[in-house]
């Protein structure tokens, strides 16, 4: 079986003699303090979804970078500050201040509408030659782009009482998220991603009865596109989402990327065989601070939990802290399972 095959067979829930697909994730720290370790998870184990190469025609503005300290400037004009090497940092000054006008403020933000300007024909090329599961450049993130723009403390306040002009905001970011998610979906690609940390440690940032009103009508919109033109839709979300994920299977969603320990995993077996698990390992404890021995029984508890001929997609970030012997394990112990 090619990545491709794998993938979408544990997805549709009918990997009866494949492996565990995989993917591992990376930040700066672990590419820096331990690249050999990572050459050799990549070697013994192969990661199976991938993503297309992206080339713009029209690249909107942005200056710095995401994992340098000192000042970065993304696409959307959010000025993040960063105080950590490897760590994205925060925008300490929104586009959107408080103020007597507030989201007057917002009528200036330029749309970066040179994120549409990709080359379809190099995204298929990408995908004809490989043969992985292949994942869109798109990513809507409306929860957290609009914390970037209005600040996270400000934009709470607003949800309780929305003002006519955020919503009309909303509505033009919806509706860009839309157009850049629909020429994805037009190309070859196998999946398109979506994106917002919604939990906090123990719970929902917001209440749920607002995530439902005014969010969940957004990701019905971005997963009716993937499921339309026959893709399937992918979400990652940090944090404590348990409230949330029978919405999301509700919508058809695919694929979550969770803290699934975060959550607890004797809650989620409720979920066995309605949406897959793309991961992850814990990062916040048993990366760090846990053994070889540790790793391995969670892992098997996941498997054990989650996957019915398919559900769990071996996935984790290794990121600052972890240890480089426990990263290698939760694959070895995948391999094995299969």
């Amino acid at each position: 079986m090619t990545s491709r095959e794998l993938v979408l067979d544990t997805l549709n829930f009918c990997n009866t003699n494949g492996r565990i697909p995989r993917q591992l994730w990376t930040l700066l720290w672990a590419q820096e303090k331990y690249g050999g370790v990572i050459d050799k998870i990549r070697s013994d184990f192969p990661d199976d979804i991938s993503g297309a190469d992206v080339v713009l025609s029209d690249p909107p503005a942005k200056s710095g970078h995401p994992d340098i300290i000192g000042t970065y400037v993304d696409e959307w004009g959010s000025t993040f500050h960063n105080i950590q090497r490897g760590v994205i940092g925060e925008v300490k000054n929104p586009q959107v201040p408080t103020g007597d006008d507030d989201w007057d403020m917002a009528e200036k933000i330029k749309f970066p509408e040179g994120l549409l300007t990709f080359d379809h024909d190099c995204v298929n090329r990408c995908c004809a030659d490989s043969p992985r599961f292949m994942m869109g450049g798109c990513c809507p993130r409306p929860f957290e782009r609009l914390q970037f723009i209005r600040g996270t403390e400000n934009f709470y306040m607003d949800l309780m009482d929305p003002p006519p002009k955020m919503m009309e905001f909303i509505r033009r970011l919806h509706d860009f998220y839309c157009r850049k998610l629909t020429l994805w979906a037009k190309t070859d690609v196998d999946g398109l991603m979506m994106m917002d940390d919604w939990g906090a440690q123990n719970n929902l940032l917001i209440s749920p009865a607002i995530w439902r009103e005014m969010f969940m009508p957004m990701y019905k919109d971005y997963i009716d596109i993937a499921h339309s033109h026959g893709k399937k839709a992918f979400m990652h979300s940090d944090g404590n989402i348990l409230e949330i994920i029978p919405y999301l299977i509700d919508l058809g969603l695919d694929a979550v990327n969770a803290q699934l320990f975060c959550m607890g995993i004797e809650n989620l077996a409720k979920f066995k065989g309605k949406i897959t698990f793309w991961g992850e390992i814990d990062r916040q404890h048993l990366l760090p601070c846990g053994t070889v021995e540790d790793i391995d029984r969670a892992v098997k508890l996941v498997y054990n939990t989650l996957w019915d001929n398919g559900g769990v997609i071996a996935q984790f970030e290794f990121g600052p802290g972890a240890k480089p012997e426990n990263a290698y394990q939760i694959f070895d112990t995948f391999s094995k399972l299969r």
